[in-house]
Formats: structure tokens, sequence, C-alpha cells
């Protein structure tokens, strides 16, 4: 007769049956769900707090300010999932902001206007990628340089100078509307749900997850590597360049001055999203909700009339809190 007991009925001896550890309290619960339990946290305790919170108006201007921050975070998230990072970002979307600027100055039409901020985006992208691979050069070195030396050109090209764009276009662009959503709101839909496919339903997005994963085995299993770095680094750059529109129509005009936050936010966006930034983890509508978080953290400070000295020190918190769930996670 055994010692144990009788059997369950789950088939484990009395006394020894196996429970289950709640998932709340496994590390990664929180890796995959830290967006939006801290936005549905935040949506609380400021709809408690600031009364101007939880009315449509601000609701929908937080919504349009998250736009453009969801777009560059969908284009990081593809660089991140290969255990990279993109450190020119917010340096690339001011070059392609400035180059709409000039060509919608010289009379070239918002069209083309719109097509070289996206080019160039890519252009960048593009070199990020070839010189990380082909010079063997770590991701941080590289696109730390492209950050200064694509700075240095959008300051060169507007001479330090601000540029007026009144197009029509980008004007309807930026208020217009298709019912309660924004047209900068439906773009920034757009480019998720293409990312979301790009990423989980096409053999490039294998590719991306196996490469960063792990680089040598994937390349062993005949996936060119190199070849999808560059990829996510040319995806990335366009994703820039798409926001520098949406960033131009909604100021009217092209800013030579590189908004570094852009960049910050990028990165704590698809962290607290559950990318991994170790590579080969990613997911899409995971940053969307980091981006949507962070938006509606500077807002709702700000309607508290918290300092914007203290906005950047709350986003490297939860930044810092949300690596450091990943770590545990690995």
């Amino acid at each position: 007769m055994s010692a144990a007991g009788p059997a369950t009925e789950d088939g484990a001896p009395g006394g020894l049956r196996h429970r289950e550890r709640p998932a709340w309290l496994d590390a990664s619960f929180w890796a995959d769900w830290a967006a939006v339990v801290g936005l549905a946290g935040l949506v609380v305790i400021f709809a408690l707090t600031a009364p101007a919170f939880f009315t449509w108006s601000n609701l929908q201007a937080v919504l349009l300010a998250s736009a453009i921050l969801v777009i560059v975070a969908v284009g990081q998230t593809f660089v991140i999932a290969t255990a990279g990072i993109d450190l020119s970002m917010a340096a690339t979307t001011t070059l392609a902001a400035v180059l709409l600027g000039w060509a919608y100055a010289g009379s070239y039409g918002t069209a083309v206007a719109c097509l070289l901020a996206v080019g160039v985006g890519a252009l960048v992208g593009l070199v990020n990628g070839m010189v990380i691979t082909r010079g063997k050069i770590p991701d941080f070195v590289v696109t730390l340089g492209s950050l200064s030396a694509v700075t240095g050109v959008g300051l060169i090209l507007s001479s330090g100078e601000p540029v007026m764009v009144s197009s029509l276009f980008l004007l309807k662009l930026a208020s217009g509307r298709i019912g309660i959503l924004g047209y900068p709101v439906l773009v920034a839909l757009a480019v998720a749900v293409i990312g979301h496919v790009l990423l989980f339903h096409t053999r490039f997005g294998v590719h991306l997850l196996a490469t960063g994963g792990h680089a040598e085995s994937a390349r062993s299993l005949g996936i060119h590597t190199d070849r999808v770095k560059i990829a996510a680094y040319t995806i990335s750059g366009s994703c820039a360049g798409l926001a520098a529109i949406l960033l131009v129509a909604r100021i009217g005009s092209a800013e030579p001055t590189v908004n570094t936050t852009l960049l910050l936010n990028s990165v704590a966006a698809v962290v607290l999203g559950g990318v991994s930034l170790f590579g080969g983890r990613g997911t899409i509508l995971g940053p969307v909700f980091g981006a949507l978080l962070l938006t509606t953290l500077v807002n709702g400070l700000t309607l508290l009339g918290v300092s914007a000295f203290y906005q950047p020190l709350a986003v490297g918190i939860i930044v810092v809190l949300a690596a450091l769930i990943m770590r545990y996670q690995r």
C-alpha cells in the first residue's frame, strides 16, 4: 500500500496534488499585459483625480497624440525583435520632415513631398542595416552615429529654420475624421494591422523572429539573417518617414529640431508592450497599448498641473520597471 495515500481524480497521489501557480504571479503575465494593465490603471486614476480627463474631447486628443508614437513604435518593434535597436528614429523623422518641407517649398507638390519623406526614411534605415550587417558593427554604435549624422544633414538643409507647410491635403489629414476616429488614428491603425500581418502571417515574420531568437541557429536553417536585419531597419526608417508626414500635418511646419522624447518613448512603448529586448519575441498590439499608456500618462499629468520636468522621470521609471520584468521573464 502506498504511503502517499489514495489517488485523486486527476491521478495524482493524495497530498501530492500539484497546485497550479496563479498566472498573475508569473513574470510572463506582467511582461505580456503590463501595457494593458497599466493603461487601465492610469485611466481609472486620472478619471478620479482630473475631471477634464474623462471627456470625449480629451480622449480624442489622446488618441490623436498617440498616432505618431504608435507608428514609430511599430517600426521599432521590427528592429528590437531582431535583438537590435534603432536610436536614429527621431532624427530620421526630423530629416524626413525637413525634406518634405523643402520639396513643398520647391513647388514639387504634396504627393512628391510625402513620397520623399517616406523614401528618405527608408534610405536611412537601409543604410543603417547594411552598415550593421556588412560592417559587423553593433547596432547601438551605428544608429547612434546615424542620429548625429542625420541630425546634421537636417540642420544643413534647413539652415536651422522651420519651413511652413500649408498644404490643404495635410490640413485635412490632421483635422479630418471618419466617425469618431481622426485620420491620423486611422493611419496608425492601418500601420499596426499591416505590421501584425507582416510579423505573424508571412515567412518574413517567421525569419525575423528566428533571427532575433538565435541568429546562428537561424543561419544554419538557411535563413538570410543579414537580409532580414536590413529589411527590419528599412521598415523602421519607413515608419519614421510616415510619422514625419503626420507630424508636419499636425504642426503645420517642418521643424529641424530633433524630438529626442520620441526616441525614448518609441523604445518605452515597445518594451512595455512585451517585446523582448533580447530578440525573438514580438507583438504589435502590445506596443500600440504601450504608446497609448505613455500618451495617457503625459496627458493626465498635464491636466493635474504636474510640471513637465517630472514627465520624463515618470516615463524613465516605467521603462526600467518593464525592462526588469522582461529580464526576470527571460
